[in-house]
């Protein structure tokens, strides 16, 4: 008798590209990747070179890439070239979180996935590693905005392990940690007990636990599924030689939060505001140390993803 295809507990309605869907049913590792980072993440025509860049690295790390995006209102789990191209080339694509997912499969709509809504179809998918930049966490004035990212509480409860440069830059990271504390999200650095700042390799703040090998972060997602749902986060920092001049990241960034203030941005139009307005006043500095983090943790993604494949054969 044959076994059950890893992701036979996936809804109906999710679509996985036949690469993906072959790599899952021989339990070859997969990394899911989102699209946010794409449509409102990194600018036109930038965006398409590094999305076959980020799959490229995923690949270059052992596993199979699945980009995640709703098309039509059908979330897709691997994504096609064409498919990459309207991603990328559609200015009014809306950013789905879990919230949004409903609406947008109801209603036929196409969005691209955030942080939260990528980790929940890929674990619906049977997908345990999944990479991106930074993730979101509790906005800085959160005590009277109340503005944190659903990141968080989806994470709490999805079970794959992020690869991650940390949070964004614009947030709060010390309140972020504590918080992913209190939702009992495991968090490891890579190699580190500092926890990255995105764009920096140092946020300030430090964490209790790391990992120096791919093989050491499958083992602590494997025994993180054995005692209770919920991610582990592997912060991996960019090397010093490689993160962006700290006292430029500072500038820039008191500046980008200052213009959102006075543009009365608010919700989920922070990042790409911030993101758009970091890229100018740097001269293209924080996008090329974006591109570069991202790369980064996709590969190591790849690696942990072939760790963990092996683990269970």
């Amino acid at each position: 008798m044959s076994a059950e295809p890893r992701h036979a507990a996936a809804p109906a309605p999710l679509a996985l590209s036949p690469e993906v869907a072959e790599a899952l049913d021989s339990g070859a590792p997969v990394v899911a990747l989102e699209s946010t980072l794409l449509a409102h993440g990194l600018p036109r025509p930038d965006n398409r070179a590094a999305a076959d860049e980020v799959e490229a690295a995923v690949r270059a790390g052992g596993a199979v890439p699945a980009t995640i995006a709703v098309l039509d209102g059908v979330p897709h789990v691997g994504l096609t070239a064409e498919q990459v191209d309207r991603v990328c080339a559609d200015p009014d694509l809306a950013k789905l979180g879990v919230r949004d997912l409903p609406v947008a499969a109801a209603l036929g709509l196409s969005g691209a996935t955030t942080v939260s809504s990528t980790a929940l179809l890929a674990a619906a998918a049977g997908i345990g590693v999944f990479a991106t930049g930074g993730l979101g966490g509790v906005h800085r004035q959160s005590a009277e905005t109340f503005d944190e990212s659903a990141d968080l509480t989806a994470l709490s409860r999805t079970s794959l392990a992020v690869v991650c440069a940390g949070v964004k830059s614009i947030l709060d990271v010390p309140a972020t940690l504590e918080r992913m504390e209190s939702l009992s999200i495991t968090v490891v650095g890579y190699g580190t007990t500092t926890f990255p700042g995105f764009y920096v390799a140092d946020s300030g703040s430090a964490v209790d636990w790391s990992v120096d090998t791919p093989e050491q972060a499958a083992a602590v997602l494997a025994t993180r599924r054995e005692l209770t749902p919920g991610a582990v986060v592997v912060a991996n920092p960019l090397p010093a030689d490689q993160q962006l001049d700290p006292e430029l990241h500072d500038r820039v960034i008191a500046g980008a939060l200052a213009a959102a203030e006075a543009a009365g941005v608010r919700g989920k139009a922070v990042t790409p505001f911030v993101l758009d307005h970091l890229h100018r006043e740097s001269g293209g500095a924080t996008l090329e140390v974006n591109v570069r983090l991202v790369l980064r943790n996709a590969e190591l993604a790849g690696r942990i993803a072939a760790a963990l494949a092996g683990a269970a054969r």
